[in-house]
């Protein structure tokens, strides 16, 4: 009867356990996104700043789309379109107040309309219609990074200070150094259609006839066609996280407790997977934190070099024609991005180390 007693006693206890994990894990998600909230709040403000701030009339470019040219001067409806346009766009108020009105429409789901890439089109559209391409290239690199980065890492980590460690040192280091914009013109240069070794296509990741191909022969094609920018979005990644993967399990490897699995006849694969692998996972957790909005913001120049039609190519066009309502939603989808990461990695901390709970963050 007294070891029921304790059975159930235990039993509570680990109930209780689990439900203030719970309480503590709700707890620390609230905080951390009524944080973003505000975080985000100040982000659009500052960038909605800028933009009023900037020199030049936004409406004057949106209105160039429309091939007005030399004629606007001429023209009886220019002023009163302009004005007309000021208006929609808050601009003939201060900027406060415009910045709260658009916040106002986005709180019920109304991003406005684009004023200039594709006028009078809702911006939610926009980007919608674009969104599939760069999650898809962003995907795919964040796969290629992590796939080769990690074991590279290891196996760079496990032969410390040997010349093949040097070698992949040295390459990694260069590999990191280069820009992104110069790589992806060398490629194009080089490797496309009209290059010294034509292999890829020159632009696009779509073909444009696919009548009489197979479905996997489009596959195929359209994979070919994902080679170069995907390379160019991940080749720095793939460095700086092969880096830090070796930096970290050498900080772990050294250890006592790697010693004593070692003494106790572990294998040195499961050593090095099983027990310094996961402790040095808090620091490529902490990585993916900033891989997302960095893949993002790399694929502005991938997608203009090689003329792909996603989200780079549209902000490229908007902050071209000075499209407000369309850069504001990018630079709110943007943001929002950047702090799910964040707190993507703080919640992948807990998993990766039993130490560290919510209610201590809380």
């Amino acid at each position: 009867m007294k070891k029921k007693n304790q059975a159930l006693s235990c039993g509570f206890l680990n109930e209780d356990g689990e439900n203030g994990m719970k309480e503590g894990f709700f707890k620390y998600l609230l905080k951390r996104c009524l944080l973003g909230l505000m975080t985000l709040f100040i982000i659009l403000f500052a960038s909605y700043v800028l933009m009023r701030l900037a020199p030049g009339d936004p409406t004057k470019s949106s209105m160039l789309g429309e091939g007005a040219g030399a004629q606007m001067a001429s023209d009886k409806n220019t002023l009163a379109r302009n004005n007309s346009l000021r208006e929609k766009l808050h601009l003939d108020k201060p900027v406060p107040v415009g910045f709260f009105l658009w916040l106002e429409r986005v709180v019920h789901g109304d991003f406005g309309e684009s004023a200039a890439v594709d006028k009078g089109r809702p911006v939610t559209g926009l980007i919608l219609e674009r969104l599939p391409v760069t999650v898809s290239l962003n995907l795919l690199a964040i796969l290629v990074t992590y796939l080769l980065a990690i074991p590279l890492g290891i196996f760079s980590a496990v032969r410390p200070d040997t010349k093949l460690d040097n070698v992949i040192t040295f390459f990694l280091f260069f590999l990191y150094s280069l820009p992104v914009l110069w790589v992806a013109l060398m490629l194009q240069a080089m490797l496309c259609k009209g290059g010294y070794l034509p292999l890829f296509p020159l632009k696009g990741i779509f073909l444009e006839i696919t009548r009489g191909m197979t479905t996997w022969q489009i596959i195929g094609n359209t994979l070919w066609h994902y080679v170069l920018p995907v390379f160019c979005l991940s080749y720095a990644g793939f460095a700086g996280l092969a880096r830090f993967t070796r930096s970290g399990m050498l900080e772990v490897i050294h250890q006592d407790y790697i010693k004593t699995a070692r003494a106790k006849g572990v294998s040195e694969w499961g050593v090095v997977m099983k027990h310094a692998l996961r402790n040095a996972l808090i620091i490529m957790i902490t990585l993916f934190a900033g891989i997302l909005p960095s893949l993002v913001a790399g694929s502005i120049l991938v997608e203009y070099v090689f003329n792909i039609p996603g989200m780079g190519s549209l902000s490229m066009l908007a902050l071209s024609s000075r499209d407000i309502p369309l850069l504001m939603a990018l630079f709110a989808f943007g943001g929002a991005l950047t702090l799910a990461g964040i707190l993507l990695s703080d919640l992948l901390y807990v998993l990766a180390d039993p130490r560290i709970d919510f209610e201590s963050r809380v």
